[in-house]
């Protein structure tokens, strides 16, 4: 036996509050939609989802828990999370100043999959919300592995339509970004925005 509907309403409600709240994951792809276009964008959203799923998973095997209650564990993914954003800040800045005719399409959509996917392992914020909340709806009469299941699948599926809309409002304003001029100014903008994004992440889970 599953989660009541009650107890799988408040979940999806919370998911979508947590996921409204911005974080690593929505500025990246905030960033990688009006850089790079909406297929870019949703294969990075893919990725992600996977992430989620996967975090999903080594919380259910505890590995989860580990992480977080290891200082020197936790503090590696933290650090390793905000250093990936400042290697993407660095390669949207490159990017933006190679010739308009390589720039967007001269990355295979793998490569977007892969560090959505990558961003999303490092973020804790993730890991943090499947180990300290998701708990809270598990209930004690039922088979936990079953919960755990839906749960967990519930919130990728809520994470993955917030990160799709995200993606698909930013790709609406890329088309006007493909002069050479708008090209480099953006991808400061978009640099800077990744470092910001860095540095939060570090400040953010700071503890």
């Amino acid at each position: 036996m599953g989660p009541s509907v009650s107890t799988l309403l408040a979940f999806a409600i919370t998911s979508l509050a947590i996921e409204m709240t911005p974080g690593p994951n929505m500025g990246y792809l905030a960033v990688l939609g009006l850089s790079r276009g909406r297929a870019a964008g949703l294969s990075a959203v893919l990725g992600i989802a996977l992430g989620l799923g996967l975090l999903g998973i080594a919380v259910g095997l505890g590995i989860g828990s580990i992480i977080l209650d290891n200082r020197v564990a936790y503090e590696t993914v933290r650090w390793a999370g905000a250093l990936y954003l400042c290697w993407l800040a660095f390669d949207s800045w490159i990017e933006a100043r190679r010739p308009p005719e390589i720039g967007p399409l001269d990355l295979s959509l793998t490569v977007y999959f892969r560090r959505g996917l990558v961003t999303n392992v490092l973020n804790p914020k993730a890991g943090l919300f499947f180990v300290a909340v998701l708990p809270d709806f598990i209930d004690d009469s039922a088979p936990a592995v079953t919960q755990l299941s839906i749960l967990i699948a519930i919130y990728v599926v809520v994470a993955t339509l917030v990160h799709a809309l995200i993606v698909l409002l930013a790709g609406a304003v890329q088309p006007y970004l493909s002069r050479p001029k708008w090209r480099r100014g953006a991808g400061n903008f978009f640099a800077a925005t990744l470092l910001v994004l860095a540095i939060w992440l570090f400040m953010k889970g700071a503890r």
